[in-house]
């Protein structure tokens, strides 16, 4: 199916649903009854051209494999070759992704996809025993092929910006703004790179002041090469 050339105002309206009943293909691993949604269909179809990512790929990406539980919050799943993230949804978090849409897309579009925001490729409802589950997929920011050794969340702020105990007991916690400073961490970056980023960076918060978002934080992953060299003759 050829892609629109210019999508309407009932595109971020529209759903596709499917409806299976008594099926006999992988019943070890599917319900025999289950209904699926698909949200805005052609949004995300055009928002993940976009983004450079080929609707083949992202189809076996999905459905190749059983993704994996990312993390201890039970909320985010990790495909199986580790390019996309799921993140379940309540029907409140539907409805807001619904109202920004528009304007993510309208964005995307003026930035040319360059953007650090996270990257919405697509949304759907899983009905199984009159249980709804909700998934937003987007693309993981980090590589699928280099591990993260470290990882911070940061907001440029030092109040109460510490990673509790708790959190830092995890195999890869989630650190902040105060721990990054404790391990005196740096991050070098050539001067054009420092250029695009920072560009990139006032251009998304500046679309987030636009729609009233608050609380939002850039995301920083840290591979080692000499430990991950290390790891892989190991």
């Amino acid at each position: 199916v050829p892609l629109p050339v210019m999508l309407l105002p009932d595109d971020f309206k529209a759903s596709s649903k499917i409806k299976v009943n008594n099926h006999l293909f992988n019943r070890e691993n599917l319900p025999s009854h289950f209904k699926f949604k698909e949200y805005c269909p052609q949004v995300f179809r055009n928002l993940r051209e976009r983004f450079g990512v080929d609707d083949q790929d992202y189809q076996v990406s999905l459905t190749r494999s059983p993704p994996r539980w990312a993390g201890s919050g039970r909320r985010l799943l990790l495909s199986a070759d580790r390019t996309l993230v799921l993140k379940e949804l309540s029907s409140e978090d539907v409805a807001d992704v619904h109202g920004l849409l528009s304007h993510y897309h309208q964005y995307v579009v003026q930035c040319h996809g360059q953007t650090l925001l996270p990257r919405f490729l697509g949304m759907y409802r899983v009905s199984v025993d009159s249980e709804d589950t909700y998934l937003l997929v987007m693309r993981n920011l980090f590589s699928h092929r280099l591990p993260v050794h470290r990882k911070y969340d940061l907001k440029g702020s030092l109040v109460d910006r510490e990673a509790s105990d708790k959190e830092k007991g995890k195999e890869l916690p989630t650190l902040k703004d105060v721990d990054f400073l404790n391990k005196n961490e740096k991050v070098f970056v050539e001067e054009e790179q420092q250029r695009e980023f920072m560009d990139k960076l006032k251009r998304d918060v500046e679309f987030l002041v636009q729609q009233k978002l608050m609380d939002y934080s850039l995301l920083l992953g840290i591979h080692e090469v000499d430990r991950g060299e290390q790891e892989e003759e190991e």
